[in-house]
């Protein structure tokens, strides 16, 4: 068997696979119980410290 039927055949069968399991581990790890406070933690984090919006002698910081 020469190297690229080789390689066509793995890539058909387990790495198609490892790659259909990874997808499905991560939609699982981010839809798992408990996580939203994480997640919004995560999206509301640049919000955190923000108090009042700047004034007009202020410059942003970017």
């Amino acid at each position: 068997m020469d190297r690229y039927s080789f390689l066509r055949e793995l890539a058909d069968s387990w790495v198609l696979l490892t790659l259909v399991l990874f997808f499905v581990g991560t939609i699982i790890f981010a839809w798992r119980p408990g996580s939203r406070p994480l997640h919004r933690d995560a999206a509301e984090s640049i919000f955190r410290n923000e108090k009042r919006p700047a004034t007009q002698g202020e410059e942003e910081v970017e």
